[in-house]
């Protein structure tokens, strides 16, 4: 979809009239390749041309999330002398990014309030980002819309609500057999469950909460138990074991499903914890686990607004605690650990240094560990809006997640590759 702001003149005008200037923006063409409409995944190139040699130009997106925020970039670039602008391979000379980065415009959307998420967890609507070329003044020239699809041709999107299970299934098209994946969420999202599903893999997607977290008090991993056993009774799911993959508190719970469900083959854990957090937990209508201590006089508050909360999460290791740790190098299940290494949420480097450690002493081979030097807390499919800070909805602070944007934005791209590939290793 292209769109120049002014129709073509009928008459051909002198350089220097305000109809020369319409006459010449007419001819600049946005392009999005290989195609303007493209899975939520996967990287664009976007090109400008038909600008004056050496032209100066602002390159900007805008989006609107779910709940109606709109977040924007801009990037100011220099044209070739060919009055060509190339993101793949010209640099931004200022604006929401420097350098050169082709997908920079995306990864940098923010709100103009302080404290946002970009909230896209349902799958049937692509996220749209309109992208548009201007003049140095402001002026509209070219402008384009880039849809990023989180459903796939052929894949079924069905709710489910059974049992204990609250939750929605991704089912590639054709015969199958397929391997399955179960998708951990603090609070309910389809957009990584959708993604998968769209790679071969039938996928139900779980969130910790359905309810606000201050009225729970206790935690039941029966209920995503349900969901493993749910999982093997789909049609299309081949034999061999179920994935999960996880992030933050939810990656507790993965590796606790790891140690109690023997059909858990493979797990993903992304930064999180070495111990139980928030609630106790329970199975089979026993405490396991007590809930790690959370110390909030240890919390930094910056000028922003937003809070540090590392480093009031207390030592897993020490006696008070030991209730509360997960005893990971029980599970039999092949584990890929992710760790950020500038996570403001919880240290999740030496939580990942600690379960390292333990394995290697029980003599463990069944992991491999990936660490992003820059990556915050939020690590999740690439291209989305890179998040500072916003509003946990555990803790009721306003969390700085950490990270600084392009090492985080590279370090999505090189773990979505990552789990893809963990994943049909270990369960095709």
């Amino acid at each position: 979809m292209l769109r120049s702001n002014q129709d073509s003149p009928r008459i051909r005008c002198q350089p220097g009239s305000r109809s020369y200037s319409e006459e010449m923006s007419s001819l600049i063409r946005l392009r999005l390749l290989p195609r303007a409409r493209c899975f939520f995944d996967e990287p664009v190139q976007v090109k400008v041309a038909g600008l004056r040699s050496r032209q100066a130009v602002t390159m900007r997106a805008r989006s609107t999330d779910e709940r109606g925020v709109v977040f924007s970039s801009s990037a100011t670039y220099r044209a070739d002398d060919g009055g060509e602008v190339d993101l793949n391979r010209h640099p931004s000379l200022g604006g929401s990014y420097v350098g050169v980065e082709p997908m920079g415009l995306l990864w940098s959307l923010r709100a103009e309030a302080l404290h946002q998420y970009f909230e896209k967890g349902k799958a049937l609507e692509p996220h749209v980002v309109t992208i548009s070329v201007h003049e140095e003044e402001g002026r509209v020239l070219a402008e384009a819309a880039n849809e990023r699809v989180l459903l796939g041709d052929g894949v079924t999107r069905l709710s489910v609500n059974e049992g204990n299970i609250n939750g929605v299934l991704f089912t590639p098209p054709g015969p199958g057999p397929f391997p399955a994946v179960l998708d951990l969420n603090t609070f309910m999202s389809e957009k990584r469950a959708a993604l998968l599903a769209n790679k071969g893999f039938v996928v139900l997607a779980l969130g910790i909460f359905n309810v606000n977290p201050e009225t729970v008090t206790e935690i039941h991993l029966d209920r995503f138990k349900d969901g493993i056993d749910f999982l093997q009774r789909q049609p299309k799911v081949g034999s061999k074991g179920v994935g999960v993959i996880s992030r933050s508190m939810s990656a507790g719970i993965a590796s606790l499903l790891s140690v109690f469900a023997r059909d858990v083959k493979a797990c993903v854990w992304i930064n999180g914890c070495g111990a139980n957090f928030f609630v106790p937990l329970y199975y089979k209508n026993k405490q396991i686990l007590s809930s790690l201590i959370f110390d909030h006089s240890k919390v930094i508050h910056t000028e922003s607004g937003g809070s540090i909360l590392k480093y009031a999460f207390t030592n897993p290791l020490a006696e008070e605690n030991k209730g509360s740790l997960i005893s990971v190098e029980q599970a039999k299940t092949q584990f890929l650990f992710v760790a950020s290494e500038d996570d403001l949420c919880w240290d999740s480097k030496t939580n990942l240094d600690e379960i390292m450690k333990r394995l290697k002493r029980q003599g463990k081979d069944n992991f491999e560990s990936v660490y992003y030097p820059g990556a915050g807390h939020m690590l999740e499919p690439p291209y989305g809006p890179f998040c500072t800070s916003s509003p946990n909805g555990v803790l009721k602070y306003k969390t700085v997640w950490g990270g600084e944007p392009r090492a985080h934005a590279a370090a999505e791209v090189h773990l979505w590759k990552k789990i893809q590939e963990f994943f049909k290793a270990q369960l095709s």
